[in-house]
């Protein structure tokens, strides 16, 4: 027999009554919820379903620069999340801005590895981004890379290295 033969179990028609311990790591998660959403930019922040106190006290904490006021200001922010209704829509909306960030980086990778590529490798690397990528301007992409080498070997500002950069970023979004 083991000593905790004492307590019933739990039949999953009875309340759980949560311990002392999950209200805080839950409390603590809101608070820290609240600290990543304040330091989204303003645009992130205007795709999340905040308003009233929250979107106050939020836009007040990404000013504060005292240390210890805006940690009370996060702990307060915290205090506003636990008492609003929709925090599952707010925690939706946090995790699919997050994505999209993760998206934006993605791709900035991606269009940095193919401008590489293609002023390191020449025709191949050619031949394969217009492969991958039917909708290109071949023309403007070579006239683009011809100006990038020339820039470099020139060692001038890396105007045409940008223009490069955008348009494939361009193509790799669409």
């Amino acid at each position: 027999m083991s000593q905790f033969d004492d307590f019933p179990d739990r039949d999953d028609d009875e309340e759980y009554v949560k311990s002392k311990t999950d209200v805080k790591k839950e409390m603590a998660a809101l608070q820290e919820l609240g600290a990543q959403i304040v330091e989204l930019s303003d645009k992130f922040i205007a795709r999340i379903p905040i308003e009233g106190e929250l979107a106050d006290a939020i836009h007040q904490a990404r000013g504060m620069k005292h240390r210890e006021g805006r940690r009370r200001q996060l702990q307060f922010i915290g205090k506003l999340m636990r008492k609003a209704e929709n925090i599952e829509d707010i925690k939706t909306a946090y995790d699919r801005v997050i994505s999209i960030g993760q998206e934006h980086t993605k791709i900035q990778h991606q269009a940095e590895q193919w401008r590489d590529r293609l002023l390191e490798e020449g025709n191949e690397a050619l031949q394969t981004f217009v492969d991958e990528f039917p909708g290109c301007n071949v023309q403007l992409l070579r006239q683009l890379i011809r100006n990038t080498q020339k820039e470099q070997s020139q060692q001038k500002p890396p105007t045409s290295a940008r223009k490069l950069f955008r348009y494939i970023r361009e193509l790799i979004e669409a």
